[in-house]
């Protein structure tokens, strides 16, 4: 790392420890959604990272994102998923896709931590396959009107600006896809049941109902039919931030072992000296050290604007593969302890197994990767 990235990842360590950390566990046992802690964010400049400052945002690069996100998932996925989800597919999106006046209206207000955006894709029946989403937008004078479901969607309850995707031309299949934003108080858009989930309970999960919802025309983002392509774009990005969230979960159980192996003793000694401790946390260790030039490989790579699918797919795959083996085994060091509730390990646990689903399950990853070696 650069000294500005040394001194970026101590700023944010800090801030981590001082205000995330204590709130974590209620984050995860209460579904507590900390509005106040979101706000200290946005002055820290985390809720609009990559944003340039004349948007209001840090203007910092993607390895500093993938930094910020590994400090903040070390502590609390729930933050980590609402950070990353606010940061790469909302304000990201709209950053990537939208007009000057678009970058004006909207990015100013939702990078100051006082408002949230979120990207609604998954439907019901349309997960891994964007092309067989059902939401329609057709035009109706100087409006589009939108109808359909939508499912899983991260901030989708809190967000003042939804990136809705919906099929513009049912003949075109992708060809036909378009984004458009919608606000939050608009006529015929309503959220539905919030879920209940294993993991990251903290962050919120949404369904989302429109039902001739109209929105102005100017308020599609970027051009009519060619959505699919923007919102792989704006995964491709996810897929490297999903990445070093699963680091940073990992790193929160590796840390946890490390410690708790030195003070806890069997058999006379510190279970840290048995081989068969240091091996696992050799292991994870080594894993967690590749995961993470694997996330930055990406992260660098679209900073110098080259392509990077294939390796955010490649950071992605590993990192969630191996942070699910590293809090498992991590558990498995704490024995008795690890499965309890009061220690944050089995939080660690349930929330990495979402990082192995979200922005393309594990097995799209590995399909992606195919096909970027021409398979």
């Amino acid at each position: 790392m650069t000294e500005e990235q040394k001194l970026f990842q101590k700023t944010v360590r800090k801030f981590c420890e001082k205000e995330i950390k204590p709130l974590a566990s209620k984050i995860d046992k209460e579904e507590y959604f900390p509005w106040d802690m979101y706000k200290k964010m946005g002055k820290l400049g985390l809720m609009g990272m990559t944003v340039p400052k004349k948007y209001g945002g840090a203007g910092i690069d993607k390895i500093c994102y993938m930094i910020a996100l590994e400090e903040i998932s070390r502590l609390c996925g729930s933050t980590g998923i609402t950070v990353e989800a606010h940061n790469t597919l909302g304000i990201g999106y709209i950053y990537e896709a939208g007009t000057e006046e678009q970058r004006k209206k909207y990015l100013p207000r939702l990078t100051g931590g006082e408002a949230f955006a979120a990207l609604a894709i998954t439907e019901p029946n349309a997960g891994s396959d964007v092309g067989g989403i059902q939401t329609t937008a057709v035009v109706d004078g100087d409006e589009w009107v939108l109808n359909g479901t939508k499912q899983f969607i991260t901030s989708g309850d809190i967000a003042e600006a939804v990136i809705v995707m919906a099929k513009t031309d049912k003949t075109k299949g992708t060809k036909g896809i378009s984004a458009f934003i919608v606000e939050k108080d608009t006529p015929g858009f309503k959220v539905g049941q919030l879920e209940d989930k294993l993991g990251l309970r903290g962050s919120r999960t949404a369904e989302l109902i429109f039902e001739d919802c109209h929105v102005p025309k100017e308020n599609i983002l970027g051009e009519k039919d060619k959505g699919f392509y923007g919102v792989m774009d704006t995964l491709d990005c996810g897929r490297t931030a999903v990445g070093a969230m699963s680091v940073g979960i990992a790193r929160g159980a590796l840390e946890d072992s490390i410690a708790y192996a030195k003070q806890r003793e069997q058999f006379g000694r510190p279970i840290g000296k048995f081989q068969a401790i240091q091996w696992m946390i050799a292991d994870m260790a080594t894993e967690i050290d590749a995961a993470r030039l694997l996330v930055y490989r990406a992260a660098y790579l679209e900073d110098n604007n080259m392509s990077f699918s294939k390796e955010a797919a490649i950071a992605k795959l590993f990192a969630s593969e191996i942070a699910m083996r590293a809090t498992r085994n991590a558990i498995q060091i704490h024995g008795g302890y690890g499965y309890m509730r009061d220690r944050p390990l089995e939080r660690y646990f349930r929330d990495i197994k979402l990082c192995q689903i979200g922005e393309g399950t594990s097995e799209i990853q590995r399909i992606v990767i195919a096909k970027r070696l021409g398979l």
